[in-house]
This record gives structure tokens, sequence and C-alpha cells, in this order.
């Protein structure tokens, strides 16, 4: 089925819930490095969602109320989200698609409070989901 191309300043959402942990998301922003362009911006193609990382987000869990910090980004696509038929150079576009699967890696450990020091949080990192938001309204892919 057609769905929009992404293309360079088009923006993965994240949704604040992965598991257990409640992270404050921030939209990444797609670079496209594909052949061709929409609207004089690169499109995206497969490999350019492995470049999307937001660090710094603060997360907390309903066990560890101190918040620690972490890095987000794309773990893997939808298959709706990988065109079949439409290329760029030699490589598929990324299309808007349902959602896709994100990873939150945790750098510095929530905290639990307790004396005499805060219990860390053990858990290296959280899975969750997203979706792209595209400024291209006109051009489809398959």
């Amino acid at each position: 089925m057609a769905d929009f191309i992404l293309i360079t300043g088009d923006k993965a959402i994240f949704n604040p819930t992965f598991g257990q942990a409640i992270v404050t998301v921030r939209p990444g922003d797609l670079v496209g490095t594909g052949k061709d362009k929409i609207n004089q911006k690169l499109v995206c193609v497969d490999g350019d969602e492995k470049k999307v990382i937001v660090p710094g987000c603060p997360y907390i869990t309903s066990q560890y109320s101190i918040p620690g910090v972490g890095i987000l980004s794309i773990e893997s696509l939808a298959g709706n989200q990988k065109a079949k038929k439409t290329k760029s150079g030699d490589k598929p576009v990324l299309l808007k698609g349902a959602s896709f699967k994100a990873k939150f890696q945790v750098l510095v450990p929530a905290q639990k409070p307790s004396v005499p020091s805060p219990i860390p949080d053990a858990t290296p990192q959280y899975s969750g989901t997203g979706t792209f938001i595209s400024v291209n309204s006109k051009v489809k892919g398959t």
C-alpha cells in the first residue's frame, strides 16, 4: 500500500512509555541520504533510521522515582515503513507507515530512595514504540 516517503527534516516521535520506564521524550530528526529529493530535501532510505539518536532524556519508573538519563533510538522499522518497490539509488525509501520499535538505553540509572544511599535501577535498556511525522504530504512510495 502506498504511503508518504520520509525526507530530511521529518521527525521520529517516541511514545513516553517504555515498559516500566516513563521517558521524557523529544523528537528525533531524520536526515536523508537518498539520491532523490522531495521539496528540495533528500529522501530517507533504508539505514537512515539508525542515525536517529536523542540523547539526554530523563526517565523514572514506579519504583525508581529519582530520575535517571538515557538515549532514545530506533531499534527496528515496521514492515510497512520500508518500501518494497520504490527505491532511491539502490536502497528502499522509508515510508511513514505505522509504528517503529524504539530503544531507550540507560546511561545514568534512575534511583529508588533508600537509607543510607539510593538504590540504582539495574535495567540497562527499555523497549518502546514511536511514529514518524512527515512534512511530505504529496509524494508516496510503495
